[in-house]
């Protein structure tokens, strides 16, 4: 049995996807760095190695926007593409688990 289908990521210039593919990863390191859920030094210490490289990835698919004339960030078109890709979970990782009331 397949696994059911995705939706379709909605159209993105190019780089408005490199925009959403930085950004992604860039949330996915931040995950592994959170010492609110990561309980092993080494991977959060590799992730925080490769975050400077991810940031610039993302500082660059924003300035190439920006020089490209996409002054504008369309948040539902790239919400939509975030969600299709998993951002909700992803993003997830970063905030506080739940827990007890401090």
């Amino acid at each position: 049995m397949l696994p059911p289908e995705l939706p379709p990521l909605p159209a993105l210039t190019r780089a408005e996807g490199e925009f959403v593919d930085a950004f992604l990863s860039v949330v996915d390191l931040l995950g592994r760095i959170n010492p609110a859920r990561e309980n092993d030094t080494y991977s959060a210490l590799r992730a925080a190695q490769a975050l400077p490289a991810r940031a610039v990835e993302l500082r660059d698919a924003l300035t190439k926007m920006h020089a490209r004339g996409e002054t504008e960030v369309h948040a539902a078109t790239l919400a939509r593409a975030l969600r299709v890709l998993d951002g909700e979970r992803r993003a997830g990782r970063v905030t506080m688990p739940p827990g007890e009331p401090a």
